[in-house]
């Protein structure tokens, strides 16, 4: 308890303390972050997207060297499916238009914006405050004005609001226009016919307003099919209200307590940018990456692989309803000549994608299904994903090179960068599978014999991947992606992760060497400019597993510090140069993962058990993660510090009743009972 009051005091009596080192936003003490505008900070533009299960917006905006605020809405509807009805076939429609510029005073446009400040925890609040000419004189500052965005949760729409202060001792008279704009598609062009995308304002004619008094108003920015009645107005406080009670559901489970507030804070918008971006189609609720291109699909990386064995943790039945209506997605391709499987189903689910051909996406379903089947805990969900797991592992098996490890046409990075027949990441995907089947079959009754040969195979693909995959790298004792691969690869970080640590340190010195490492985190490959976020979260998850936690926490600072506080904010991003670093969605799940399973070491081993090796940092004297949801209960594990080497570890239910408690060594395994 003094350490929490401590910490708190700290973050009162400091609140901004944290802008330094470049740092272009501060933490604030209510949950956000803020950017405090000066004139030493402008001009500056960034973009973030926002996500309900009707729309997506991404946000294009930023200050000018005027201390103007400038904004570009980019509404994506994904279930308004225009044709063809491909992958990125999403109504779109982008708006660059200025509220506050229809808005006059005293028969004047408002003038001289000063933007005092931006915020952000899941709304983006703006602060401004703007000039009026009054007959022949400027009234300074006449006018604040505080704009409030954020998507409905369940509505196809994107709400703005914004609420008008007089400042000045004299009443002035505000005119606010009938304003409405409406973009019709073609009903050729559609799947589902024509649709309408409009906006307007919720608020027409002329206002005196008082000093001190406050106007207040909405623009609503909407999509729809032409037969759907129009959103011209909505009850705005309810819509609000939404959105600020999931953003509070989420924060209020799984909750990181650390000595660090940038870690605490990264992991609170990560669960929010993990869970935001699902979607209600016509062929389930589907999660989807996002940037502009990518919803009301899933796929066998994003969605398998990453963000759903990290749902169950969250307890957020949305995304959990999610993660299993992909795999019963996936499992509708299952086939007795096993043949593969698409990477992605897409268009709501009735059409699917395989431009890369196989990318190991057995493998990545394999892994992902196993994990959230065990997390999870449910047994009738995993009694449902048995028969897919088990024809996964089985078509990876089939796949098996003479080397013994699991041929694919290609990768998740689909040809960008060569991968050979056979790569690293797939055969690691496979052994980790491989691994959670036998543990999930004993609970499921799965007979002795089949999973006596999961093990065998466990064993010897083991064996397989360090003699196939194992090497001297650029001077590295480490591992080549595939075979012929001469240049250090990200992605030889892959074994860290399934708990494959023969190379471990080699391996580490390789990525954190300036071969590898930036700023912006891990090259694909050495020696080129391009960085992909997924493979720098999987590199510091498995660093800090393998026990090499001071350096994987150095690094793990410096990129959360870096996403976080610095010039393109809050979330983990997918790649640069492609894409512009659009904020995907499964990366953030990913960087979530760094933390359950790398620094507290979670591994789910039963429908109720879990091995646990926590790492607790040498300049740490504790962390906790709180409001845990897996397993089909509500738990929190506290890891303190007694000494220099060792730890105790406790775990109590939602009533705060101790269930588990030990004294460990740095680096001790542990199993915990629920």
């Amino acid at each position: 308890m003094k350490k929490y009051i401590l910490l708190i005091i700290f973050l009162l009596l400091h609140t901004c303390i944290f802008a330094q080192n470049g740092d272009r936003w501060s933490i604030q003490e209510n949950g956000s972050i803020q950017w405090t505008i000066e004139k030493s900070n402008t001009p500056h533009h960034d973009h973030l997207e926002m996500s309900g299960q009707m729309l997506s917006v991404v946000l294009r905006y930023g200050v000018d060297e005027e201390g103007a605020f400038h904004l570009n809405r980019s509404l994506v509807f994904p279930m308004l499916r225009m044709k063809p009805n491909k992958t990125q076939s999403n109504l779109k429609q982008r708006f660059d238009i200025s509220i506050p510029a229809l808005i006059t005073i005293e028969d004047k446009s408002l003038t001289n914006e000063k933007v005092k400040d931006i915020s952000f925890d899941g709304i983006m609040r703006v602060e401004s405050s703007f000039s009026y000419i009054s007959g022949r004189n400027l009234v300074n500052d006449g006018i604040s004005v505080t704009r409030q965005l954020y998507p409905s949760t369940l509505s196809p729409f994107y709400c703005e609001e914004y609420a008008l202060v007089n400042r000045k001792d004299k009443p002035v008279v505000i005119r606010i226009p009938d304003w409405k704009i409406a973009y019709a598609t073609p009903d050729s062009a559609g799947v589902y016919g024509a649709y309408i995308v409009e906006a307007v304002l919720s608020k027409k004619g002329t206002f005196v307003l008082k000093p001190n008094e406050k106007l207040e108003f909405y623009a609503l920015f909407s999509g729809r099919k032409t037969e759907e009645s129009s959103y011209t107005s909505t009850d705005i406080a309810a819509e609000k209200e939404a959105r600020k009670k999931l953003l509070e559901q989420w924060r209020n489970s799984l909750i990181l307590h650390t000595p660090d507030p940038v870690l605490n804070r990264m992991f609170a918008f990560a669960k929010i940018r993990g869970a935001e971006s699902i979607y209600h189609t016509k062929g389930g609720l589907m999660h989807g990456p996002g940037g502009e291109s990518y919803y009301a699909a899933i796929w066998a990386n994003d969605q398998a692989e990453y963000i759903n064995p990290f749902f169950p943790y969250l307890g957020y039945e949305v995304g959990n309803a999610s993660a299993l209506n992909a795999f019963r997605h996936f499992a509708r391709f299952m086939n007795p000549d096993y043949k593969p499987i698409p990477s992605s189903i897409i268009s709501e689910g009735t059409g699917t994608w395989q431009g890369a051909k196989d990318r190991g996406d057995g493998a990545m379903i394999a892994y992902g299904a196993s994990r959230y089947a065990l997390a999870r805990g449910n047994k009738a969900e995993a009694l449902e994903l048995w028969p897919l797991i088990e024809w996964c592992l089985e078509y990876c098996h089939l796949k098996l090179t003479p080397y013994g490890v699991v041929a694919s046409d290609s990768d998740e990075l689909e040809n960008r960068f060569p991968a050979g027949d056979a790569n690293l990441s797939t055969s690691s995907l496979y052994y980790d599978a491989l691994h959670s089947a036998v543990l999930l079959g004993k609970e499921l009754g799965v007979p002795a014999s089949k999973l006596k040969i999961y093990d065998q195979q466990v064993k010897a693909l083991e064996k397989a991947i360090e003699k196939h995959f194992g090497y001297e790298i650029e001077g590295f004792h480490s591992y080549r992606y595939y075979e012929g691969n001469e240049i250090l690869r990200s992605w030889i970080c892959m074994p860290l992760t399934v708990g494959i640590y023969t190379r471990a340190k080699g391996t580490v010195d390789a990525l954190f060497s300036p071969r590898l490492w930036t700023d912006d985190g891990l090259l694909t490959q050495a020696g080129t400019e391009t960085f992909w976020d997924r493979s720098t979260l999987y590199a510091l998850r498995g660093t800090i597993a393998a026990g090499e936690v001071t350096r994987g926490m150095n690094f793990l600072k410096k990129y959360s510090r870096r996403r976080l506080l610095g010039d393109h904010v809050p979330y983990a991003i997918e790649a640069w140069p492609e894409g512009e670093q659009r904020h995907l969605s499964a990366e953030s799940g990913l960087y979530c993962r760094i933390y359950t399973e790398g620094l507290f070491g979670i591994r789910p081993t039963g429908l109720r058990r879990f091995d646990m090796t926590p790492r607790l940092p040498k300049d740490w004297d504790y962390m906790n993660l709180e409001n845990i949801k897996a397993h089909e209960n509500n738990f929190s594990l506290f890891v303190n510090r007694l000494d220099d080497n060792l730890l105790e570890v406790r775990v109590t239910t939602s009533n705060q009743k101790t269930i588990f408690k030990k004294r460990i060594k740095e680096g001790e395994k542990i199993t915990v009972r629920l």
